[in-house]
């Protein structure tokens, strides 16, 4: 488990290394040295020496090559050392374009006068999530079992997933649902037990419509404030000629509306409470849910 200081026995870029080295191996389930050569600027010869130190000075028992996958494995006694073993940790890290400052941010720093709050965190089985990321960029058909709150007892159905989508608060997997004949978000947390991968499919993230569209959000201030409260609201929200014009995947625009905390039936009360409102409802509401 890593420690609660910075009393690290490596120097920090190794460790960045050794962290990715022991996050890609438990939740893909494959490592390889291209991993390390793309994401850290390496040259082969030092990613492999890396990998091998990892095996000799951090986890001896965590890895194991194997030559049909053509990259290392996490053995049946793998134990984190230099993580925490979270599929938080993974899933933060697929999310971000610069996946060395994740890292950087993700260190136990002794940082003082800065607080940051979390929010809680949704756990999810390497054996669940290893499964549905291999079946996404395989684009096979998935048998899982599956709850929500209309119906809280497990069900089995068929998915095919194509990207993880991370909202601000929880994750979710787009996936096709022949159950249902279209493409729905399925929260990680709601699987259960492990997901049988089968064949491949013809539903994938290229024939997913509502996903590939592009929507515009164009947020304003809430216009029942006074020319100098909107000058502020402008200046808080980078707004360029008096608008933020956001542009997200149609099947985010609710999620994309909950990050900037805009509840559409809150915008006709205290303007003081929601200082901005959507310009362009009517364009929106075709993509909002229910």
């Amino acid at each position: 488990m890593p420690k609660s200081n910075t009393s690290w026995p490596f120097r920090w870029d190794l460790l960045l290394r050794y962290r990715f080295i022991e996050t890609i191996a438990l939740w893909e389930g494959r490592l390889t040295t291209r991993h390390l050569c793309d994401t850290f600027g390496i040259g082969r010869q030092q990613a492999s020496k890396d990998i091998n130190n990892y095996l000799r000075e951090v986890g001896p028992d965590n890895l194991v090559y194997d030559k049909y996958l053509k990259g290392y494995k996490p053995t049946p006694e793998f134990s984190p050392r230099v993580t925490l073993g979270l599929a938080d940790e993974y899933l933060h890290l697929m999310a971000r374009n610069n996946e060395l400052s994740n890292m950087f941010e993700s260190l136990a720093l002794d940082v003082a006068n800065v607080e940051v709050l979390s929010v809680p965190v949704r756990d999810v089985k390497p054996d669940i999530l290893r499964p549905i990321m291999q079946a996404a960029r395989q684009q096979k058909r998935l048998e899982v079992d599956y709850v929500s709150l209309s119906n809280p007892d497990r069900e089995g159905r068929i998915i095919v997933p194509h990207t993880l989508v991370y909202t601000g608060l929880r994750w979710h997997v787009r996936a096709w649902c022949e159950k249902n004949q279209e493409y729905r978000d399925f929260v990680l947390s709601r699987f259960r037990d492990i997901p049988e991968i089968m064949d491949e499919s013809p539903h994938g993230m290229a024939q997913d419509h509502d996903w590939n569209t592009s929507v515009t959000i164009r947020i304003v201030p809430h216009p029942r404030l006074n020319r100098a409260q909107q000058d502020v609201v402008e200046v808080d929200y980078g707004m360029e000629q008096g608008a933020l014009e956001i542009t997200t995947r149609g099947k985010l625009v609710p999620y994309a509306l909950k990050l900037l905390h805009v509840d559409l039936e809150e915008e006709l009360q205290d303007p003081t409470a929601q200082q901005i409102v959507v310009h362009n409802r009517d364009e929106i509401t075709p993509w909002l849910f229910g």
